[in-house]
């Protein structure tokens, strides 16, 4: 059985892990970012019929100004992103398993929403509602992982789009062949962004943890 790369941030390195494991894959955790809080300040509430949560990290990161947003619904992508929702103690409006497009599209065209996100996000496509974006963390590039040539003729797991661009990066300057690795990658954005000439390359039909690490066990048991 080839290994699985991981390359996500923790925590949520260690809960795929943990998950590929309990499936019986073997994981390799070498996080490529590490994520972090950036200063930040809540807007009236009052402006806003909900939040658009796309990431826990919001939740882990966002600190004490969060209080201020605590009686606003949250319309979440992915049911992990909710369950930290309700272990921060708000509401759950709704859950989409079909990216924010997904979810945007499920929303009634008038709510007003407050998008608390990354640095680094993507503008959804077209969106009905009125959406202001306010960035409460970051994902902080860190060095080369030490145990980086064990993906050569692994599987990797690639948990965004940003992550499969800098992990094709990483391949090449190590001067690894992109054929030898068969990539899982939890959207078609994050498929795209890692370039051409893997072995193979396959997109899981819902951005979410579960499907990922679907595809990831059928790429496991194929040979190199």
């Amino acid at each position: 059985m080839r290994p699985l790369a991981i390359l996500r941030p923790e925590p949520g390195a260690s809960a795929t892990a943990k998950a590929a494991e309990e499936i019986g894959l073997t994981p390799i955790v070498m996080p490529l970012f590490r994520v972090g809080p950036v200063p930040w300040k809540a807007p009236n509430p009052g402006q806003f019929d909900g939040l658009l949560l796309t990431s826990a990290n919001a939740l882990r990161h966002g600190g004490s100004d969060l209080e201020r947003l605590r009686d606003l619904p949250a319309y979440c992508v992915g049911e992990r992103t909710a369950s930290a929702v309700r272990e921060a103690g708000v509401q759950v409006a709704f859950v989409g398993n079909g990216g924010v497009d997904g979810l945007l599209e499920s929303l009634p065209a008038d709510l007003k929403l407050l998008h608390l996100t990354g640095a680094h996000w993507r503008e959804p496509t077209k969106p009905r509602q009125s959406i202001r974006h306010v960035t409460v963390y970051e994902s902080i590039e860190l060095p080369l992982p030490e145990r980086f040539a064990e993906a050569n003729g692994a599987v990797a797991a690639l948990h965004s789009a940003r992550a499969a661009s800098r992990f094709a990066q990483h391949v090449d300057a190590a001067g690894i062949h992109r054929d030898t690795i068969a990539i899982a990658a939890i959207s078609p954005d994050a498929a795209a962004s890692a370039g051409g000439g893997w072995e193979t390359v396959v997109a899981a039909p819902e951005p979410s943890d579960a499907a990922l690490l679907a595809i990831a066990a059928r790429l496991c048991n194929k040979p190199g």
